[in-house]
């Protein structure tokens, strides 16, 4: 069993304008969120919803290890929750770590 689990649960989140997906360890369970502009950032342009949803989809592999070097950083935010940025993504591509 992996350390870290990611259930396939993404969705936007129209009201904050943001994507969220869950993150399980062990017995924790948080959400990932990631702003629209953290997708502007990375995507060099306003994606729409659905574009910023199919970037993550694409690119699955890196938002994860983003969110897993952030827990293992222990950067957790104040409500055990992880908000991700582009940088965060950046840092955790393919090679990193």
């Amino acid at each position: 069993m992996p350390l870290f689990q990611f259930p396939d649960d993404a969705d936007w989140d129209f009201e904050a304008d943001r994507l969220v997906f869950t993150v399980q360890v062990g017995e924790y369970v948080g959400q990932v969120f990631v702003e629209r502009r953290a997708f502007t950032s990375l995507m060099e342009r306003r994606p729409t919803p659905e574009e910023a949803s199919a970037f993550f989809h694409d690119n699955r592999p890196a938002f994860e290890r983003a969110v897993e070097l952030r827990i293992l950083d222990r950067r957790l935010d104040p409500d055990a929750n992880i908000h991700l940025t582009a940088r965060d993504v950046r840092q955790a591509g393919p090679g990193k770590r």
